[in-house]
């Protein structure tokens, strides 16, 4: 009989055990090569043991590793002068994970309205299908019952409308409400986009009721849908965003961007943390920065999303029986699934290569950014072997009929 995990039962773990990894691939203890196109949940946003963000960890971590918010950390100020001067915000407070940065988004929120002279506007309108984090904020804000079941009460203050339903939005607006929070694309939900044209909606709506538009990058932040920030596409911005995954490349770093006047109730006491923008992740996090700012980085996630996503199309369409739909942007897709999507996950195991699941029977695909061309093709050559294991291919002659 096989010996209990000390671990929380908290995870539906596969049985693979990765010791080593290099750019797109991943290597087992027993030697075997993986392609992963899960990048840690959209976080090794360069893949594996990039050597610059490697030089970067090792050279401060011969410094000094952590000092707390206690003194200035002159990474903090580098880092954040960098963000700000890349997008809308003016201020920055960072955080260890995507949860805590959603936290400070919607403390900030409501604190701005608190310090407005309103102390009564606290509630935030979410979507349906969002997912936040995991503390008792977040799985509020996110409103799946499957999070939020077993662990008492919801938390007051989160009003949730159908993904896309834009008048009942409009009629969830009250006295009482602070904010609109909203992922341009849901990632757990299922990679589901919202629309430019939403988007621009949401922002006019935000500005005619005196509301804060509160964006969650968390997932499809840092370059991953070919822009900078997904809501660049849109032409808009927020007044505040959180920020994870992609920006620490692998290394635990979050961050509540926000406007100036947004920011402007958040003063000395009223939130922090201990580990917060310690040293490690500061230099990690300007190390991507380096990659991920450069002049030609961001083109070629677009150019690899462009062959990446048209050979998903072209496997749709020969494998009907299989997949359903290719969703997405950029390096940030999904495939949904006619099988159960996991079946099609094991079968891509099968295959070597690895990818993240979702709600709404989808299969997401988020590559590192570093992916080149020709891995994007060996990714779509196991996607196909893995198709083909489960269901027959279109015939020729129907397709002609």
């Amino acid at each position: 009989m096989a010996e209990a995990s000390p671990l929380y039962e908290t995870y539906m773990r596969a049985p693979l055990r990765f010791v080593r990894g290099e750019g797109v691939w991943l290597f087992t203890e027993d030697g075997e090569r993986y392609l992963d196109f899960a990048a840690g949940v959209a976080v090794n946003s360069l893949g594996h043991a990039h050597p610059h963000l490697v030089e970067a960890i090792k050279a401060q971590a011969d410094k000094v590793w952590h000092l707390s918010n206690l003194y200035e950390i002159p990474g903090q100020e580098r880092l954040a002068q960098r963000l700000c001067a890349a997008t809308f915000a003016d201020k920055v407070f960072f955080t260890n994970s995507g949860a805590e940065a959603l936290e400070c988004s919607i403390k900030t929120a409501r604190r701005y309205q608190y310090s407005k002279g309103h102390p009564e506007k606290f509630h935030i309108i979410t979507f349906e299908g969002a997912f936040h984090g995991r503390t008792i904020a977040t799985i509020a804000a996110g409103g799946q019952e499957k999070y939020l079941e077993g662990f008492g009460p919801k938390a007051p203050g989160f009003d949730q409308v159908p993904f896309g339903d834009m008048d009942a939005l409009k009629a969830a607006i009250t006295d009482a409400t602070a904010a609109i929070l909203i992922e341009p694309v849901q990632g757990e939900g299922g990679i589901r986009t919202v629309s430019n044209e939403v988007l621009r909606e949401l922002r006019s709506i935000c500005d005619e009721n005196g509301l804060l538009l509160i964006l969650d990058e968390v997932q499809s932040g840092v370059g991953r849908t070919g822009k900078l920030f997904a809501h660049e596409w849109a032409g808009i911005t927020p007044d505040i965003m959180a920020v994870a995954k992609g920006i620490g490349g692998g290394f635990p770093l979050g961050a509540c961007l926000a406007t100036e006047e947004a920011a402007s109730g958040m003063k000395a006491g009223t939130h922090g943390s201990t580990y917060g923008g310690n040293p490690l992740a500061m230099a990690v996090g300007n190390a991507v920065l380096d990659i991920v700012l450069a002049d030609d980085f961001l083109p070629h996630v677009r150019d690899v999303a462009l062959v990446f996503r048209q050979g998903l199309a072209a496997l749709k369409d020969r494998f009907p029986d299989v997949i359903e739909e290719i969703r997405g942007e950029g390096l940030m897709l999904g495939i949904k699934a006619k099988v159960p999507s996991a079946e099609l996950l094991k079968a891509m195991r099968a295959e070597h290569m690895l990818g993240v699941p979702a709600g709404d029977n989808v299969i997401r695909l988020l590559p590192p950014l570093t992916t080149t061309v020709e891995e994007a093709r060996e990714g779509l050559h196991r996607i196909e072997l893995a198709a083909e294991s489960l269901g027959a291919r279109e015939p020729v002659l129907a397709a002609r009929a």
